[in-house]
């Protein structure tokens, strides 16, 4: 059975201060929650100090980006060799840095090569955007960036992929649990075809898109719906952990 799994992506969100303070409070609420597997990603200045406030909990961090060079003339950016040790999980392809930052399939696939290869778990986003969406291109967007991303890849049991759609993801308007869940079992099935259907029973697939208390439930009593790639929510302690504590008993 795949344990449900409920990340917080902080974005550009939080002093090095906040973030201690946030997942401080974080650990006491949720370090006792069971069945669930809880991932907290702040801003890279704040991984270190993070990691330190949960040390011996049940709580893992992971990194928002990474470069995929090992090191290198590469001003400002990470490399996942200095992220080993700090995290356990690192957030790949996000839209945010596909629609903002220019990121693309190819580079989205050498940075998920490159993770696994420093023993990093990655979650890789893919989404359709508003316009493809109201242009009934969703699915095939879909397809194709799963299918890039994952491209020459021996892929391992604990990758993630988080369905993030585009026009969800700030807005307020999340998808339907059934069109999260469908656009979920398309992707099992280009696993499973590109790889084999073992490897796409395994890895779990999450939810990203204005997701909230309110309607977490939707999406995690979906079958092959997994968890959250949470966003607004995950910098409100209260918030974050209704959401991990309803992931934990709807699975179970």
């Amino acid at each position: 059975m795949r344990v449900p799994l409920i990340a917080g992506n902080w974005k550009m969100n939080t002093t090095i201060n906040e973030a201690i303070k946030l997942a401080s409070d974080l650990r006491s609420l949720i370090d006792g929650v069971t069945g669930v597997e809880k991932i907290l990603c702040p801003p890279f200045i704040s991984l270190s100090a993070v990691k330190d406030v949960l040390k011996n909990s049940t709580i893992k961090t992971g990194a928002q980006n990474m470069y995929f060079q090992e090191k290198g003339a590469f001003t400002g950016e990470i490399s996942p060799a200095m992220l080993q040790g700090l995290c356990d999980y690192v957030i790949l392809g996000h839209s945010e840095r596909r629609q903002l930052l220019g990121e693309t399939d190819e580079i989205v696939n050498r940075k998920v090569q490159i993770a696994l290869k420093f023993g990093l778990k990655p979650i890789v986003c893919v989404g359709e955007n508003l316009a493809q969406y109201e242009a009934g291109r969703s699915r095939e967007t879909v397809r194709t960036q799963v299918g890039a991303s994952l491209a020459g890849l021996t892929l391992p049991p604990d990758l993630v992929i988080a369905y993030e759609p585009v026009w969800a993801i700030g807005t307020g308007k999340a998808a339907t649990g059934k069109q999260a869940n469908d656009m979920t079992v398309m992707i099992r099935e280009i696993i499973g075809n590109t790889f084999d259907k073992r490897t796409a029973a395994q890895i779990r697939t999450l939810y990203g898109g204005s997701v909230t208390p309110e309607n977490i439930g939707e999406f995690v009593c979906q079958p092959e719906i997994d968890g959250a790639l949470v966003g607004g929510a995950s910098l409100k302690a209260e918030q974050f952990a209704s959401i991990v504590r309803t992931a934990s008993t709807a699975k179970h």
